[in-house]
């Protein structure tokens, strides 16, 4: 047999001409190192400024100035019979002017009045409602400062400016100076950020409706979505011919997964609230719009999952005897499992960033109590930041800041989870 190999040809690396082309490459393999690490350090740089700016923003939210009162209420102001029409106002005043005396015309007393919140009076009278033993006591509580005042004991509001150019008098300032001087102003951590629902005024607005009314949009997401893209990744995968209008599926299929969100939300509009009649503003029809959305990217990351398991299983599962149906759920599924979760819940975790498809169904509901079901109108941790970002109030920017922060938290414990459950459940073969 004659030998067609090609002759080797050796290279002499000790010349000049063959030094500078190594000098070359390696200069090359340098370069794009170095463009590789340019280009981490800018994608770090600017997620570290970001996340800076939003903790600068934000931080003040996640502290609320407070007041502590000596609250005297008497049986001639609050009957015991007639508990919720009780004159709270004048209980809220009369406490004011205990703790600052010598406040004697009404338009002072007024203005000494919008140092504390206008939700004070509602305060005392949830207390005494839930304790009616109360009413005929004095006791101390503590209630929030309005908004001015907490920008102000929080440093955003200068009081080194000219009296025309800030929201609080300096005769304000001087009585809230004396409080604080008495020790009757502290600023713990704002527990009602989180616990609180929506409100008009700044200090005690919360996310508690907009994270509740999140989390049942996702369990009606994830309740329709879950199952049926595994039907039909299992499908497509194990069982569906391989034809013509097989591979139009699959082409559709990718195609929606880059379809921009808002299209979902005029589909949700047209289709579930003006076709069927659903209630807007509902979690149950934004978790179904969030559900047309995460679809094809939950089945997409199922056929992966299906497909990385090696065909020796379904060939050994075959072989004992298994049926095709028993060696899918007994065999293939178990071990496509972690996969299958970390798509599921990545898929989750970019529906409860969007914000375009729960505007259209109407998820920007002012609500002040959380939603009790699915069906009640409710909004989402996307469209309360949103409708903070639009308040005119100066508290409700270091709040909008605050809010996105527990966003990104939430996404952040959520792929944490992905992927806790790709390393607990991940088999090696």
């Amino acid at each position: 047999m004659t030998d067609i190999s090609l002759p080797r040809t050796t290279i002499d690396w000790s010349t000049s001409e063959a030094k500078t082309r190594r000098s070359r490459r390696h200069a090359a393999e340098k370069r794009l190192r170095l463009y590789g690490l340019t280009a981490i350090g800018i994608a770090i740089g600017m997620l570290f400024i970001l996340v800076a700016s939003l903790v600068y923003t934000g931080y003040q939210a996640f502290f609320q100035t407070m007041i502590r009162l000596q609250v005297t209420v008497s049986s001639e102001l609050v009957k015991p019979d007639n508990i919720e029409g009780g004159n709270y106002r004048v209980v809220v005043r009369d406490a004011m002017l205990k703790a600052v005396p010598g406040v004697t015309s009404p338009a002072d007393q007024r203005a000494l009045i919008q140092i504390i919140s206008t939700d004070a009076p509602f305060v005392i009278r949830n207390m005494v409602a839930a304790d009616p033993s109360l009413i005929g006591q004095t006791f101390t509580i503590n209630v929030p400062a309005s908004d001015p005042f907490d920008q102000l004991n929080k440093g955003v509001i200068p009081r080194d400016v000219p009296e025309d150019q800030r929201r609080v008098s300096d005769k304000q300032i001087g009585w809230f100076d004396q409080m604080a001087a008495k020790g009757m102003v502290s600023m713990p951590f704002n527990w009602g950020l989180f616990f609180n629902a929506d409100s008009r005024f700044p200090e005690q607005a919360g996310l508690a409706g907009a994270i509740v009314g999140s989390f049942y949009a996702l369990l009606v997401c994830f309740l329709i979505s879950f199952p049926v893209a595994i039907a039909a990744a299992v499908y497509l995968e194990e069982f569906a011919p391989k034809n013509r209008w097989t591979d139009l599926i699959e082409v559709n299929i990718n195609n929606l997964a880059a379809v921009p969100s808002v299209v979902f939300g005029l589909l949700g509009l047209a289709v579930f609230l003006q076709f069927f009649g659903l209630p807007r503003s509902a979690p149950l029809v934004g978790g179904m719009v969030l559900s047309l959305m995460t679809l094809p990217t939950i089945i997409i990351a199922t056929r992966a999952a299906l497909k990385a398991v090696p065909p020796s299983i379904r060939e050994a599962a075959l072989g004992v005897g298994a049926s095709k149906h028993e060696m899918i759920m007994h065999h293939v599924l178990p071990l496509a499992l972690p996969g299958i979760l970390t798509g599921t819940i990545i898929g989750l975790a970019q529906a409860l960033g969007e914000t375009a498809p729960l505007l259209l169904v109407g998820m920007n509901a002012f609500i002040t109590a959380p939603p009790g079901g699915v069906l009640e109108a409710s909004t989402a941790l996307p469209t309360q930041i949103f409708i903070w970002a639009d308040s005119p109030e100066r508290g409700f920017v270091s709040r909008t800041s605050a809010a996105i922060l527990v966003l990104l938290m939430f996404l952040i414990v959520m792929n944490a989870i992905a992927i806790y459950l790709r390393q607990r459940l991940e088999r090696t073969w």
